[in-house]
């Protein structure tokens, strides 16, 4: 399941997901939601990997390739009025788009594979049970993410992705 975390991102690297993007199986997507405080809420992999994962500290990890879009990700978001930012960065043979909140929560997809249509759709998805978590009177957004929302998410990576 998803993690809430409340650490920075780089001590929260070691407590989701170790692994260089070579190390994403092929199809795969990684979907993070960073809080406003540049914080991962959130983490999700589709499709979930089914055999263990290689450590190497020599490569970068999907995290790490995610942090750095953040950057591009402020720069873009004072220039348009979309919520959608498209392809934002891109590492090797791996995409980042991103899709900004009005709350400026950024949802962050590291990606293979070029399909902007299917990626739009599922930031779209994404946001909806987004909102529909931060309108619930019982959710405290210190908490960890309920699996209601990460089973939702992982439903819309499998009809996307």
């Amino acid at each position: 399941p998803g993690k809430a975390c409340c650490a920075s991102f780089g001590s929260t690297v070691g407590q989701l997901s170790h692994g260089d993007p070579e190390s994403m199986p092929a199809g795969g997507c990684l979907f993070v939601i960073v809080g406003t405080d540049d914080k991962p809420i959130y983490q999700a992999e589709f499709p979930e990997a089914r055999s263990q994962r290689r450590e190497d500290t020599l490569h970068l990890n999907q995290l790490t390739v995610i942090h750095a879009a953040l950057d591009m990700v402020d720069e873009l978001v004072w220039g348009t009025q979309a919520m959608y930012l498209k392809q934002v960065d891109r590492f090797n043979d791996f995409y980042v788009s991103a899709f900004v909140t009005a709350s400026h929560a950024r949802f962050m997809l590291l990606h293979d594979a070029r399909n902007e249509d299917g990626v739009k759709q599922f930031f779209t998805d994404a946001y909806e049970a987004y909102v529909r978590l931060l309108m619930n009177p019982f959710f405290d957004s210190g908490a960890k993410v309920p699996a209601s929302f990460d089973q939702r998410i992982r439903l819309l990576g499998k009809k996307h992705f």
